[in-house]
């Protein structure tokens, strides 16, 4: 009889890399997705707060910022348009975030979708689109 030395047989390693090969080809889709995704709740978390700021801006002023006026009326009081009565000293955010792709949050008064719409262009930075780069806004 003679005896086996220690190692694998290619049969034995070629099963094995056929395995790792189809649990990558289950696995890295998912995750290689998490980052699209992590990048539209970021920027559904920046609407909302925006979204906060401007009812708190019509609290004080009776109105939301025109389009004109856009969302810099939050920060900085405007000096153009209907000038608010009651902007608040120091505004009603620190310092307008951009959205995850690096682009303006844009700002329509009146909105289509809603009373104002505060919206993410997406990945594309065009408007619609679908998947990442799908518009995310207020009315969502």
């Amino acid at each position: 009889m003679t005896r086996r030395t220690e190692g694998f047989t290619l049969i034995e390693i070629l099963v094995v890399i056929t395995i790792l090969g189809i649990l990558a080809a289950l696995i890295v889709p998912r995750v290689m997705d998490r980052p699209d995704q992590a990048r539209a709740t970021a920027a559904r978390a920046d609407i909302a707060a925006i979204v906060g700021a401007l009812k708190l801006y019509k609290l004080d002023n009776g109105t939301y910022p025109s389009t004109d006026q856009g969302l810099a009326a939050l920060v900085k009081k405007p000096e153009r348009g209907d000038i608010p009565r009651n902007w608040k000293t120091g505004g009603y955010l620190d310092k307008l975030p951009v959205d995850p792709w690096g682009t303006d949050y844009q700002y329509l008064n009146p909105g289509i979708r809603g009373e104002v719409d505060v919206f993410s262009l997406g990945a594309d930075r065009k408007p619609g689109g679908e998947g990442v780069d799908a518009d995310i806004g207020s009315w969502q």
